[in-house]
């Protein structure tokens, strides 16, 4: 099991657009995070941030993300989520949320 914390900006605007949409995610996109093993994902706000955290438990991350991303429901899903949201100048190549390296961990 892999955890992985990311971070990104959200626009002011649209905190409470962002905040409503995730009260009620869709169904088929729940599901396929899932069958794409993440488990234990969360999304944290504070002061001008969204920070996410998930476990990921399959063989594959790359294919496992590219299964996601290919999804119709997924893609529908990031075209209302993503306008929200501006990604950090210091994320990585390709990236969208910026990974974050893990400092300390306690099971």
């Amino acid at each position: 099991m892999i955890r992985r914390g990311s971070v990104i900006k959200v626009k002011p605007e649209c905190l409470k657009e962002y905040v409503k949409l995730h009260a009620n995610p869709w169904e088929a996109v729940n599901q396929k995070i899932k069958q794409c093993n993440i488990q234990n994902y969360s999304i944290y706000y504070k002061d001008g941030y969204l920070f996410s955290y998930y476990e990921y438990t399959g063989n594959d991350f790359v294919a496992d993300m590219q299964k996601m991303a290919e999804d119709p429901a997924t893609q529908g899903w990031w075209k209302l989520t993503d306008p929200c949201q501006e990604p950090l100048d210091t994320r990585k190549e390709g990236e969208w949320w910026a990974a974050m390296d893990e400092v300390f961990h306690l099971d």
